[in-house]
């Protein structure tokens, strides 16, 4: 579709609510106009992790000014929009119900084109909009609540090589910081411990690196973590500042060496494609650690590494408007008659991940 397309996109998987409109011109980088995400945090810490009927009841009271602060915010008049995507899943389903009834609505009140979006897809197809890469690249996605490779072929052809079992890391490191009694979200609070702690003091365990393939595992790692903090509890009847920085750098440094060694893996398995980058999307993204294990084995296995601004790596309505205008241009027709999904793999092909964590359904 030769012309250009502005989108409003709607996203309301888990504990962000946001919405964005994005143009794309022919010819020219895309432009996100705006992008409003309203989080949820304050909601959930007393809990230790996402409650679904709060999360849900949030969405519904938000989606409507969210959406209306990101049109404000756009300049872009309601004539000028082409059409709306929306996260038709997967996701906690009374969010994904919220967004899909809202942009319904929407859509038929304007006559609009309306574009059901896999909210893996539109993480995956992200660097397109942020960097304008070529396919095929990998990407590997590691959130609080999903973490697979993905062979990103196409705009809906994605190829998965590997994922969590379990536990996203993002999960875990959530679990680790309430062990820990730390503030939530726990990604940034234990990266801030483990700055000032010793790696090598608790010898955590790198699961499932002696399988092959790229699979991974990170609740066992967690459980390590709590028993060697019981042990410390037992030995000294409570543990130190310095304890918990160890601790963190521990645990931080066993995530880090598993995602490092599985990419390498993934990129190993991909070598045949050609591909045009490593990219990483996703919370777990922004830790330091984490991200410098990546670029090192991207930089050994001569592929460009690339991950987007951290405002489009986490959930953002940016990437499901954008993934909406894909699809478009693409020619992959829009549609009304489709269901919000808890579960919705983008490799229908391959088998099914195991584990359900309190951040969403794995898929």
């Amino acid at each position: 579709m030769d012309r250009t397309l502005t989108f409003l996109g709607i996203e309301s998987s888990c504990d962000d609510t946001a919405a964005a409109v994005v143009r794309a011109r022919v010819g020219a980088a895309p432009e996100i106009l705006s992008s409003e995400v309203l989080g949820q945090t304050s909601l959930h810490e007393a809990f230790g992790g996402v409650v679904p009927e709060i999360a849900a009841r949030a969405h519904a009271e938000r989606l409507d000014s969210v959406v209306e602060t990101a049109w404000s915010v756009s300049g872009v008049a309601l004539d000028e929009i082409d059409g709306i995507a929306v996260t038709a899943g997967p996701g906690l389903i009374g969010g994904v119900l919220s967004g899909v009834m809202l942009a319904r609505g929407l859509a038929a009140a304007r006559g609009l084109p309306l574009v059901p979006v896999n909210h893996l897809a539109g993480h995956a197809l992200t660097p397109r909009l942020t960097d304008g890469i070529d396919f095929p690249y990998l990407m590997l996605l590691v959130s609080g609540g999903h973490c697979q490779f993905l062979l990103v072929e196409g705009v809906d052809r994605f190829r998965r090589l590997g994922g969590t079992i379990d536990d996203a890391p993002g999960e875990a490191f959530d679990k680790t910081a309430k062990l820990l009694a730390l503030p939530q979200p726990g990604g940034p609070s234990v990266e801030a411990e483990a700055a000032l702690g010793d790696p090598k003091r608790f010898p955590f365990p790198r699961p499932l690196l002696d399988r092959e393939g790229c699979d991974m595992s990170f609740s066992g790692l967690k459980t390590a973590l709590l028993r060697a903090r019981d042990a410390l509890i037992a030995e000294k009847g409570g543990i130190t500042v310095q304890d918990r920085r160890d601790l963190c750098a521990g645990f931080q440094a066993a995530v880090a060496e598993v995602l490092a060694v599985k990419t390498s893996r993934a990129l190993a398995m991909a070598a045949d494609a050609r591909l045009t980058a490593l990219a990483v999307a996703g919370g777990v993204a922004a830790n330091k650690a984490v991200r410098a294990g990546l670029e090192t084995v991207s930089a050994r296995a001569g592929v460009p590494f690339l991950a987007p601004p951290l405002r489009l790596c986490t959930d953002n309505a940016a990437m499901i408007a954008w993934a909406g205008i894909e699809r478009l241009r693409a020619g992959i027709p829009p549609s009304t008659d489709f269901i919000a999904r808890p579960r919705w793999p983008l490799d229908e092909t391959a088998p099914a991940l195991l584990g359900s964590g309190k951040k969403g359904a794995k898929a």
